[in-house]
């Protein structure tokens, strides 16, 4: 040894807490001696390092034996290293885990290379159909397909092969099948093979498909139509950290990316929480029946609980939130906090307990290289652990165990916990269930609903009737009807205690017969009591958000937590919310994209559609909710339709160098988006304008010329807002407000939107013109948009002519859209409505903007109306009737909407404000 003190304290150290260490360099003091002056003791690996070294050192081996024997040696030599640093804290956890798994790996991978090229010189080559040759893939499970590996831990390994076929180009033909068997099974021998030099590596093959009775190694097709048909839940539980660790790695990926689908649900899978219920109690029984309290793995708030937390969250959310789709358990539980779907505390809990007993676990190894997860008995085992561990004493080590075991197992019994179960056999009276089963008398049943709460029993029993007997109800498969007769006597009793008992009933079960036979969702009203208490809220406020919810019952999530549903996030909150979900989803998937979009808007609707029926909002704040919405998903489209025309043709030159040009593209919105004044489900209105030059210059970066380009632009921003995806489209689109309507060009340039808008447009453009915005893309043009709509409202008018265009415009408008039936009132369309107000205040503003600049810096009518006031060109007390007629009414055709009512009411409702604004229209406009 080198004479130097501080390496031989270190080293006696080690000695003293590892049997294996001293006993290793004892035998192979070559070995240790390499391990010292090549200085690897004291250095972190680099990935590839394992694979490279044993590259070159398998190189020249003549057989298998001699393959095994200097694996071996090598695995000797680095657990050696990887000890020595564990044991003087060198490296942390994540490094020790790392370097096992990349050891691992590099074992796996180039003992396969070396089987498999004698296999072909023994066989052949195995190809498939199309003669492409084939290799090994060997997909790593648990904790090695986690990155995670112990110390002495075994590997748990699935092989498979892309396709069927035969060899070829050998001393004899044989199958893929038996080829790749005949592969795995040396593969199998030399690694578990029993020398004086140890084993290898323990290879558990017991997850792959029909376990350890199931063929050795399995075709792709083979697997997925395995797990499509047969796989359980505990098998997609196993998956969530399978990894390609050999053979063809691009294959395995590929594999495991076909199966993605069956690990993860492509919709919030709350149908498997019984099944993860069953693996946490078997989990419990587990501990209880073989006495595994001192089992730091298996044991009450072991290392086995922390990652089946985590896992739960992944297999019911994952396929939705992607971002959830991680191996690393500690990765894992830190997304989760920041999501949001558990505490900071308990995130912080969990990940200081996993690193301690992971640390735990690998001392315990470390000192004879044995798989054990038991603390010691015997007094010099404890002190040797606590000391390891950086505890100057048994004691002292216990406590800080028992502390961390104690918070694992206290967030461990919280998951899952079935406290519904006793308490609906509590709440429910039996009778309840007895009338949704349809076995007792009707007459009895009647008693029973008046009794629970309901006024018409009646319209109860043909309700559940109905529901009973109806065609896709009696399809349900058992589990699913299980789950609906555990549901039904719950939403009954919850139903019975609200303000609208029977109306609320009938539109839950109209969602309820949408969402049915995707029994995940009943699972959730039934796992979730506060769901179905906000959905019972929410159903007595609003059929239309029963609707919205039936059309998109991904949305039902969105009722887990009430802080979030009732209370919507400001406009810069809304931005980054955005912002967070489209990282998660890879750019160059479209489809993906869109839906992430599409269910952004929706939840988001949805929490505005709750705050306001339960009246935290007033109606403004609703709408501009509504308008920040739209705006936020416009932008998102713009950049997503962007990337990808700069990508496949290059950048467009705009009209000037001026640094200040961004895309040379805007987005202008008119109407209700424009004047901020969105509903639910409004269409937007919307016209688009560019900067581009005419012509493509010589030297441009864009392969075909700027108008054509923003030709492209316009249609693909159009094309993705109304794509259809799973989660629906994200807007109805009306483009017939650009110049020259439907015929006129899809995307105009901004000097000729000018020309037309200047010269050429009708005075209902201009009106329209009133209540337009620029709303996202270039800055510029925005500004220059904004400057030039100015200049136009500002324009001098001729009164008698724009008097006659209004009256003409409105009085066609009526025709189409008035209510004809006497006695009803359209709050839109008829005289004294919303559209009168709008046009006086259009008639009004254009009339006078040319004196009164300010009346044109607002593009909402109640601005305008108050400009109007300012402007002294209305009296302040009717500017002040108006503005409250049209809050007044736009609240109630808001109202309606959500009670999925027309826009009509009795003529007597609003006769005071219809006929009040009649008189000024007749004052201004008669």
């Amino acid at each position: 040894l080198p004479d130097e003190p501080s390496l031989q304290k270190e080293i006696k150290w080690i000695f003293g807490l590892s049997e294996f260490v001293s006993t290793s360099a004892s035998f192979k003091p070559d070995l240790f001696s390499d391990l010292i002056k090549s200085g690897d003791l004291n250095r972190q690996y680099t990935n590839y390092e394992y694979a490279d070294h044993l590259k070159l050192s398998l190189g020249n081996a003549a057989d298998d034996e001699e393959v095994g024997h200097i694996l071996r040696q090598f695995r000797c030599r680095e657990m050696i290293r990887i000890a020595f640093r564990d044991l003087l804290c060198k490296a942390d956890l994540l490094e020790i885990m790392t370097d096992l798994s990349w050891f691992a790996d590099a074992c796996i991978d180039r003992a396969f290379a070396f089987l498999y090229k004698q296999h072909c010189l023994k066989f052949g080559t195995p190809v498939d159909e199309d003669g492409i040759s084939q290799n090994i893939v060997v997909l790593g499970m648990g904790k090695l397909g986690g990155r995670e590996l112990n110390f002495s831990s075994d590997v748990d390994l699935i092989f498979a092969y892309r396709k069927t076929g035969e060899t070829v180009n050998g001393p004899r033909q044989i199958s893929n099948d038996e080829f790749f068997t005949g592969l795995c099974q040396r593969f199998l021998k030399l690694f578990g093979a029993k020398t004086s030099e140890g084993i290898l590596f323990r290879v558990d093959m017991r997850l792959r498909p029909f376990g350890e009775n199931g063929p050795l190694v399995t075709s792709f097709s083979a697997m997925e139509e395995y797990y499509q048909r047969q796989g359980r839940e505990w098998e997609r539980y196993a998956f969530i950290k399978a990894r390609a660790v050999a053979g063809d790695k691009k294959a395995g990926a590929i594999l495991l990316e076909r199966l993605r689908p069956f690990i993860y649900r492509r919709y919030l899978d709350y149908g498997v929480y019984e099944a993860l219920r069953e693996m946490k109690e078997k989990i419990a029984l587990e501990v209880k029946r073989k006495g595994l309290q001192s089992n730091i793995k298996l044991g009450p708030g072991g290392i086995r609980e922390i990652e089946f937390f985590g896992q739960v969250f992944q297999l019911i959310r994952g396929g939705v939130e992607s971002v959830l789709q991680k191996r690393s358990i500690l990765k894992v539980l830190e997304i989760l906090a920041s999501e949001g779907y558990i505490p900071q505390k308990v995130c912080e809990e969990l990940t200081r307990a996993y690193i301690f007993l992971r640390n735990t676990e690998h001392r315990l190894q470390e000192f004879s290289d044995q798989q054990t997860h038991e603390l010691p008995s015997d007094p010099l085992g404890k002190i040797r652990l606590a000391v390891s561990m950086g505890c100057d004493s048994w004691e002292s080590f216990n406590r800080l165990l028992k502390k961390h075991t104690d918070y694992v197992k206290s967030h461990f019994d919280a998951l899952l916990s079935d406290e519904k179960k006793e308490g609906r056999e509590k709440a429910i009276e039996s009778d309840l269930d007895n009338v949704w089963k349809g076995i007792v008398e009707q007459e009895h049943a009647h008693k029973v609903l008046v009794k629970a709460g309901f006024a018409v029993p009646g319209e109860i029993t043909g309700l559940l009737d109905f529901l009973r007997n109806d065609s896709e109800t009696r399809a349900l498969s058992r589990e699913g009807r299980n789950r609906l007769d555990k549901l039904m006597p719950l939403v009954l009793k919850k139903v019975a205690l609200s303000e609208q008992p029977e109306l609320a009933f009938k539109r839950i079960v109209d969602l309820i017969k949408t969402i049915e036979r995707r029994t995940c969702y009943i699972s959730l009203l039934l796992e979730k009591p506060d769901v179905l208490n906000h959905l019972v809220k929410l159903s007595n406020a609003s059929p239309w958000i029963i609707s919205f919810l039936a059309r998109r019952p991904v949305l039902l999530d969105e009722l887990l937590d009430p802080r979030r549903l009732y209370t919507p996030p400001e406009k810069e909150e809304l931005e980054k919310a955005l912002q967070q979900r489209m990282k998660r989803v890879p750019k160059e998937d479209l489809e993906p994209q869109l839906e992430e979009l599409a269910i952004f808007g929706q939840a988001n609707t949805l929490r505005v559609a709750a705050a306001d029926v339960t009246g935290a909002f007033p109606l403004m704040k609703v709408s501009d909710y509504l308008s920040y919405i739209a705006e936020n998903i416009l932008s998102e489209v713009l950049k997503i339709s962007w990337d990808h025309l700069v990508e496949k043709y290059g950048r467009p030159t705009v009209i000037t160098d001026n640094k200040k040009w961004d895309k040379g593209f805007a987005v202008i919105a008119y109407g209700k988006l424009g004047g901020l004044e969105l509903g639910y489900g409004s269409d937007l209105d919307l016209v688009f304008l560019h900067a581009g030059k005419e012509d493509k210059e010589a030297g441009s970066k864009c392969s075909i010329d700027a108008p054509q380009f923003y030709a492209k632009l316009g249609q693909r921003v159009l094309h993705l807002l109304t794509a259809h995806t799973r989660a629906g489209r994200l807007y109805e689109i009306d483009m017939r407000l650009r110049p020259s309507g439907s015929s006129g060009l899809l995307v105009s340039n901004l000097d000729s939107f000018r020309e037309y808008q200047t010269n050429d447009a009708w005075t209902w453009e201009h009106q329209a013109l009133v209540r337009a915005r620029a709303i996202c893309g270039d800055k510029k043009i925005s500004e220059l948009f904004e400057r030039m709509r100015k200049n136009i409202l500002c324009k001098r008018r001729d009164k008698g002519k724009l008097r006659e265009d209004i009256i003409s415009m409105r009085e066609r408008m009526r025709k189409e859209h008035s209510t004809l039936k006497p006695g009803n009132f359209n709050i839109k369309q008829d005289r004294g409505g919303i559209v009168d107000i709008e046009f006086l205040v259009q008639y009004l503003v254009l009339l006078n903007a040319h004196k009164h600049v300010k009346l044109v810096k607002w593009s909402d009518n109640i601005r305008q109306l108050e400009a109007l006031a300012e402007a002294k060109i209305l009296e302040k007390q009717t500017t002040l009737f108006l503005k409250d007629a049209y809050l007044t009414l736009r609240s109630e055709i808001h109202r309606l909407s959500l009670q999925e009512k027309p826009a009509i009411v009795p003529e007597e409702k609003f006769s005071d404000l219809q006929n009040g604004v009649k008189e000024v229209w007749n004052q201004y406009l008669g």
